[in-house]
């Protein structure tokens, strides 16, 4: 059975193309980092992958906005491609400045603004799953990084009342809510859950190695004599979207 093909997009600020690839890579997947222009010119083309990832950076410099000029390139140029891929039985994931991108694309509701501490976070947070989407399945909670100046998920009351009703919230924090994002919102989906933006960093989670806590986790797991895990928390987001193909 032939590996699930990913293309990680990249170019012009996008700057976590190699780690996520690897990441879709460690979970059994096939992953190609493809520039956005390579994709323009045709040189390679959407329709022959089954999942589209679009991870972090600082696209374009953040500037009008972040990925609103990103999401401009994309949908300028590629927008039927986009679209068709989309509709089909296929897998988009958007994660910190992807979700952004995303999210001014179309693909998905709301707006990212500003933190309420008007900073940039840099730190892990606890996340709760609310929804069956395919990136999530058999996880429950789990903690990863955050590492954003504009992760503040925003959306009007009437807006909210919609997302509920159709399940589109995927991810909340658990308290404390670390940016002000609307009714403690992580991560959302479109109404068919194959479309997730989220503002944490699960490709920063891969390895047991990874959580800030690994050291005491390690001599905690030692003396009960249990052996050390490999994998840390955020590979499963990956394991899923390659085991949804295969």
């Amino acid at each position: 059975m032939s590996k699930p093909k990913v293309l990680v997009i990249s170019g012009y600020g996008l700057n976590c193309e190699t780690e996520t690839a690897f990441a879709f890579e460690l979970a059994g997947g096939k992953a190609d980092i493809v520039h956005v222009n390579d994709l323009i010119a045709g040189t390679k083309r959407l329709k022959d992958y089954q999942i589209l990832a679009i991870g972090g950076g600082f696209a374009y410099g953040d500037d009008t906005g972040s990925g609103r000029a990103y999401a401009n390139k994309l949908m300028n140029h590629l927008s039927t491609e986009v679209k068709q891929f989309c509709a089909a039985d296929k897998l988009v994931i958007g994660i910190c400045n992807g979700f952004q991108v995303v999210v001014h694309a179309g693909l998905l509701p709301g707006a990212l603004v500003h933190n309420q501490s008007a900073r940039y976070l840099d730190r892990w947070v606890n996340l709760k799953v609310e929804n069956d989407s395919p990136w999530l399945k058999s996880i429950t909670t789990l903690a990863v990084p955050i590492a954003h100046g504009e992760g503040n998920f925003y959306v009007a009351p009437s807006q909210l009342k919609i997302l509920k009703q159709n399940h589109q919230i995927a991810l909340r924090y658990l308290p404390p809510n670390p940016n002000g994002s609307t009714d403690n919102i992580a991560g959302v989906t479109d109404k068919t859950g194959r479309i997730l933006g989220l503002m944490p960093h699960p490709e920063r989670a891969m390895f047991f190695t990874h959580l800030p806590n690994w050291p005491l986790l390690k001599e905690q797991h030692l003396r009960a004599g249990q052996p050390l895990p490999k994998f840390g928390p955020g590979l499963q987001i990956f394991q899923n979207g390659i085991q949804y193909f295969l």
